[in-house]
């Protein structure tokens, strides 16, 4: 199994993928094509993600796509109500 750089791993969490990584913070996945989904917890358990996740994931689509800060943050920000920004530049999915 690799682990992001940068992640440390603690307690592995079980998720469907074909290789995982547990942060003690939150938990990344990776398909068998290589795409990476990366998530935190929050303090109640709800799983968030930050641009840089959102960055990270675009970049390792088999058709890499890289986009701004700015891009990112509106986008998401447009799938409100099925996104909700817990706090800035931080999102989750809308239960």
């Amino acid at each position: 199994m690799e682990s992001r750089p940068g992640a440390s791993c603690c307690t592995p969490l079980i998720f469907s993928a074909e290789e995982y990584s547990a942060a003690c913070a939150g938990t990344a996945a990776v398909s068998d094509s290589g795409t990476e989904v990366d998530v935190d917890f929050a303090a109640d358990g709800s799983e968030i993600f930050d641009l840089w996740r959102l960055r990270w994931y675009g970049l390792s689509l088999p058709e890499p796509l890289d986009v701004t800060d700015q891009d990112l943050r509106t986008g998401a920000r447009s799938l409100q109500p099925l996104l909700t920004e817990v706090r800035p530049g931080w999102f989750s999915v809308t239960n």
